[in-house]
Protein backbone atom coordinates (compact mmCIF):
# COMPACT_ATOMS: atom_id res chain seq x y z
CA UNK A 1 0.00 0.00 0.00
CA UNK A 2 2.80 2.37 0.86
CA UNK A 3 4.45 1.64 -2.47
CA UNK A 4 1.23 2.43 -4.33
CA UNK A 5 0.77 5.65 -2.42
CA UNK A 6 4.37 6.63 -3.08
CA UNK A 7 3.96 5.97 -6.80
CA UNK A 8 0.79 8.04 -6.90
CA UNK A 9 2.44 11.01 -5.20
CA UNK A 10 5.45 10.71 -7.47
CA UNK A 11 3.26 10.73 -10.56
CA UNK A 12 1.33 13.71 -9.23
CA UNK A 13 4.57 15.60 -8.57
CA UNK A 14 5.79 14.82 -12.10
CA UNK A 15 2.51 16.02 -13.59
CA UNK A 16 2.73 19.26 -11.65
CA UNK A 17 6.36 19.71 -12.68
CA UNK A 18 5.42 19.21 -16.34
CA UNK A 19 2.59 21.73 -15.98
CA UNK A 20 4.94 24.26 -14.38
CA UNK A 21 7.56 23.91 -17.11
CA UNK A 22 4.89 24.14 -19.82
CA UNK A 23 3.52 27.31 -18.25
CA UNK A 24 7.01 28.75 -17.82
CA UNK A 25 7.83 28.01 -21.45
CA UNK A 26 4.72 29.82 -22.65
CA UNK A 27 5.33 32.82 -20.41
CA UNK A 28 9.09 33.09 -20.94
CA UNK A 29 8.75 32.85 -24.72
CA UNK A 30 5.81 35.23 -24.77
CA UNK A 31 6.88 37.86 -22.27
CA UNK A 32 10.61 37.39 -21.84
CA UNK A 33 12.57 36.58 -18.72
CA UNK A 34 12.15 39.90 -16.95
CA UNK A 35 8.44 40.01 -17.76
CA UNK A 36 7.67 36.64 -16.21
CA UNK A 37 6.98 36.20 -12.51
CA UNK A 38 6.88 32.96 -10.55
CA UNK A 39 3.46 33.93 -9.24
CA UNK A 40 2.12 34.15 -12.79
CA UNK A 41 3.73 30.79 -13.67
CA UNK A 42 1.96 29.18 -10.71
CA UNK A 43 -1.33 30.72 -11.79
CA UNK A 44 -1.05 29.51 -15.40
CA UNK A 45 0.14 26.05 -14.29
CA UNK A 46 -2.77 25.89 -11.83
CA UNK A 47 -0.57 24.97 -8.89
CA UNK A 48 -0.01 26.70 -5.58
CA UNK A 49 2.93 29.02 -5.09
CA UNK A 50 4.16 26.67 -2.36
CA UNK A 51 4.21 23.78 -4.86
CA UNK A 52 6.12 25.84 -7.40
CA UNK A 53 8.65 27.19 -4.88
CA UNK A 54 9.25 23.68 -3.55
CA UNK A 55 10.45 22.51 -6.98
CA UNK A 56 11.83 25.81 -8.27
CA UNK A 57 12.84 28.22 -5.50
CA UNK A 58 14.07 30.86 -7.96
CA UNK A 59 13.21 32.04 -11.44
CA UNK A 60 16.74 31.14 -12.53
CA UNK A 61 16.25 27.51 -11.49
CA UNK A 62 12.96 27.37 -13.40
CA UNK A 63 14.58 28.84 -16.50
CA UNK A 64 17.35 26.23 -16.27
CA UNK A 65 14.78 23.43 -16.07
CA UNK A 66 13.01 24.82 -19.13
CA UNK A 67 16.30 24.96 -21.06
CA UNK A 68 17.09 21.35 -20.18
CA UNK A 69 13.61 20.30 -21.26
CA UNK A 70 14.02 21.97 -24.67
CA UNK A 71 17.45 20.47 -25.28
CA UNK A 72 16.69 16.98 -24.02
CA UNK A 73 14.10 15.76 -26.56
CA UNK A 74 14.44 12.19 -25.28
CA UNK A 75 18.19 11.91 -25.89
CA UNK A 76 18.76 10.58 -22.38
CA UNK A 77 17.06 7.38 -23.50
CA UNK A 78 19.20 6.92 -26.61
CA UNK A 79 22.53 5.09 -26.42
CA UNK A 80 25.52 6.94 -27.82
CA UNK A 81 26.70 5.50 -31.15
CA UNK A 82 29.60 3.08 -30.77
CA UNK A 83 32.83 3.94 -32.61
CA UNK A 84 33.70 2.05 -35.77
CA UNK A 85 31.68 3.81 -38.45
CA UNK A 86 32.35 7.53 -38.48
CA UNK A 87 29.75 8.37 -41.11
CA UNK A 88 27.01 6.42 -39.36
CA UNK A 89 27.74 7.90 -35.95
CA UNK A 90 27.95 11.47 -37.19
CA UNK A 91 24.76 11.02 -39.20
CA UNK A 92 22.96 9.94 -36.02
CA UNK A 93 24.19 12.95 -34.05
CA UNK A 94 23.59 15.25 -37.00
CA UNK A 95 19.96 14.21 -37.33
CA UNK A 96 19.40 14.68 -33.60
CA UNK A 97 20.98 18.12 -33.64
CA UNK A 98 19.09 19.26 -36.73
CA UNK A 99 15.82 18.12 -35.15
CA UNK A 100 16.59 20.04 -31.96
CA UNK A 101 17.57 23.24 -33.75
CA UNK A 102 14.53 23.05 -36.03
CA UNK A 103 12.05 23.09 -33.15
CA UNK A 104 10.00 26.33 -33.29
CA UNK A 105 10.51 27.10 -29.59
CA UNK A 106 14.32 27.03 -30.00
CA UNK A 107 14.22 30.34 -31.85
CA UNK A 108 12.24 31.91 -29.01
CA UNK A 109 14.66 30.53 -26.45
CA UNK A 110 17.68 32.04 -28.19
CA UNK A 111 15.88 35.35 -28.60
CA UNK A 112 15.22 35.47 -24.86
CA UNK A 113 18.91 34.87 -24.10
CA UNK A 114 20.07 37.49 -26.62
CA UNK A 115 17.55 40.11 -25.52
CA UNK A 116 17.94 39.64 -21.77
CA UNK A 117 21.69 39.04 -21.62
CA UNK A 118 22.63 42.68 -20.83
CA UNK A 119 20.42 42.64 -17.70
CA UNK A 120 20.75 38.93 -16.86
CA UNK A 121 24.19 37.76 -18.05
CA UNK A 122 23.74 34.46 -16.26
CA UNK A 123 21.05 33.42 -18.75
CA UNK A 124 23.59 32.86 -21.50
CA UNK A 125 25.73 30.67 -19.26
CA UNK A 126 22.68 28.71 -18.13
CA UNK A 127 21.54 28.19 -21.71
CA UNK A 128 24.97 26.98 -22.81
CA UNK A 129 25.88 24.90 -19.74
CA UNK A 130 22.48 23.27 -19.18
CA UNK A 131 21.34 23.14 -22.80
CA UNK A 132 23.88 22.99 -25.57
CA UNK A 133 26.92 21.76 -23.63
CA UNK A 134 25.64 18.24 -22.79
CA UNK A 135 24.92 17.58 -26.47
CA UNK A 136 28.24 19.15 -27.49
CA UNK A 137 30.07 16.92 -25.01
CA UNK A 138 28.34 13.81 -26.36
CA UNK A 139 29.58 14.55 -29.89
CA UNK A 140 33.04 15.42 -28.59
CA UNK A 141 33.27 12.13 -26.69
CA UNK A 142 32.15 10.24 -29.76
CA UNK A 143 34.80 11.84 -31.97
CA UNK A 144 37.47 11.16 -29.35
CA UNK A 145 36.35 7.52 -29.25
CA UNK A 146 36.61 7.27 -33.04
CA UNK A 147 40.11 8.71 -32.78
CA UNK A 148 41.09 6.16 -30.12
CA UNK A 149 39.63 3.37 -32.25
CA UNK A 150 41.73 4.45 -35.22
CA UNK A 151 38.75 5.11 -37.44
CA UNK A 152 39.34 8.88 -37.38
CA UNK A 153 42.21 11.28 -36.81
CA UNK A 154 40.81 13.96 -34.53
CA UNK A 155 43.62 15.73 -32.72
CA UNK A 156 41.25 18.39 -31.36
CA UNK A 157 37.76 16.93 -30.69
CA UNK A 158 36.47 20.29 -29.42
CA UNK A 159 37.35 22.06 -32.66
CA UNK A 160 35.98 19.20 -34.74
CA UNK A 161 32.70 19.18 -32.81
CA UNK A 162 32.39 22.94 -33.26
CA UNK A 163 32.89 22.56 -37.00
CA UNK A 164 30.34 19.76 -37.31
CA UNK A 165 27.59 21.40 -35.29
CA UNK A 166 28.31 24.74 -36.92
CA UNK A 167 27.77 23.39 -40.42
CA UNK A 168 24.35 22.10 -39.42
CA UNK A 169 23.15 25.04 -37.35
CA UNK A 170 24.31 27.57 -39.93
CA UNK A 171 21.72 26.11 -42.29
CA UNK A 172 18.97 24.80 -40.04
CA UNK A 173 18.87 27.43 -37.30
CA UNK A 174 20.71 30.75 -37.47
CA UNK A 175 18.94 32.09 -40.59
CA UNK A 176 15.64 31.65 -38.69
CA UNK A 177 16.68 34.56 -36.46
CA UNK A 178 17.23 37.01 -39.30
CA UNK A 179 15.64 35.72 -42.51
CA UNK A 180 11.86 36.01 -42.70
CA UNK A 181 10.24 32.75 -43.77
CA UNK A 182 13.38 30.62 -43.49
CA UNK A 183 12.01 27.13 -42.89
CA UNK A 184 13.93 24.30 -44.61
CA UNK A 185 11.84 21.21 -45.29
CA UNK A 186 12.79 17.70 -44.19
CA UNK A 187 14.64 16.88 -47.42
CA UNK A 188 16.68 20.10 -47.31
CA UNK A 189 17.56 19.53 -43.66
CA UNK A 190 18.59 15.93 -44.34
CA UNK A 191 20.79 17.09 -47.21
CA UNK A 192 22.48 19.67 -44.95
CA UNK A 193 23.25 16.93 -42.41
CA UNK A 194 24.54 14.58 -45.12
CA UNK A 195 26.80 17.32 -46.50
CA UNK A 196 28.19 18.01 -43.01
CA UNK A 197 28.87 14.30 -42.47
CA UNK A 198 30.56 13.96 -45.86
CA UNK A 199 32.80 16.94 -45.10
CA UNK A 200 33.75 15.59 -41.67
CA UNK A 201 34.52 12.10 -43.01
CA UNK A 202 36.68 13.58 -45.78
CA UNK A 203 38.55 15.72 -43.25
CA UNK A 204 38.91 13.30 -40.33
CA UNK A 205 38.15 9.77 -41.55
CA UNK A 206 40.91 7.19 -41.95
CA UNK A 207 39.06 4.83 -44.29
Amino acid sequence: MATGTGTYHQQLAEQKRAAIIAAATSLFLGGGYAGTSLARVAEVAEVSKATLFKQFPTKASLFEAMVKEHWNAGDDERPEPAPGDLARGLAEYGRRYAALMSRPEMVGLYRIVIAEMPRFPGLAATHFDAGKMPFFDAVRRYLAAEHDAGTARVADPVAATTQFMGMISNFTFWPRLTVVGWDPNAAETARAVDDAVTTMVARYGTR
